[in-house]
């Protein structure tokens, strides 16, 4: 695939088939991807695959903490305020997703609904966590976390893959220490869903939109 293609044609997922994904193709993709750039070559990613039972098992409890309420506690900061340009983007593509599933904006058991899918991954039958060793400068160093993540997104979908990058799997740090063997001197970052997309759903195909390039550069000579 042409990487201007892959590029403009990958998109978050949001509902997957339950098709388990080779092993051989995701070992594929982290092979490829482990030649992602990062600062002075260290490489400083820390890959957890995870699929099978016990994804079954943490999604089911992710799910359900999450609609439970309980307060999230992710290891990384998450962001709760944002300039009011990037937040009418955010909001945007929320009003994007829900109006593609029919959820109408007062219907607060379908939006619970649709959270809770989240949190159960949308489905997807392989997750992709990255940890980082406390050790290091994180804000920094998740930069090149980002690095391989962009980089295993697009790997995925040149091979029929989706992927979902999503804060809703690392919200309960505790749950995925309990059911993988991360030592406790790592910090949990992201997790990346993936599997095969459901291209029938509507969700999977409402109109992305991206910011105009003059609102983002300035041209320096």
């Amino acid at each position: 695939m042409e990487i201007e293609k892959a590029v403009k044609g990958r998109r978050s997922i949001r509902m997957f088939k339950p098709d388990e994904v080779p092993q051989e193709i995701i070992r594929e993709i982290l092979d490829e991807a482990r030649w992602s750039p990062s600062w002075g070559n260290t490489q400083p990613w820390e890959l957890y695959v995870v699929t099978g039972d016990t994804l079954e098992r943490f999604k089911k409890a992710n799910r359900q903490k999450s609609l439970d309420g309980e307060v999230a506690s992710s290891e990384i900061t998450m962001p709760e305020v944002w300039p009011d340009n990037l937040k009418k983007r955010y909001t945007g593509v929320g009003k994007s997703v829900l109006t593609s599933l029919s959820i109408a904006r007062e219907d607060v058991d379908g939006r619970n609904a649709y959270y809770g899918d989240m949190f159960n991954l949308f489905g997807a039958p392989c997750m992709i966590l990255a940890c980082l060793d406390k050790s290091l400068n994180i804000e920094y160093a998740m930069l090149d976390v980002g690095l391989i993540m962009q980089t295993i997104c697009l790997l995925a979908h040149d091979k029929g893959l989706g992927t979902c990058m999503l804060a809703a799997s690392v919200r309960y740090p505790g749950l995925l220490r309990d059911m993988l063997p991360i030592p406790e001197d790592r910090v949990i970052v992201i997790g990346t869903a993936m599997g095969y997309p459901d291209l029938e759903a509507p969700v999977n195909n409402f109109e992305r939109k991206r910011a105009d390039l003059d609102e983002m550069v300035t041209w320096v000579s």
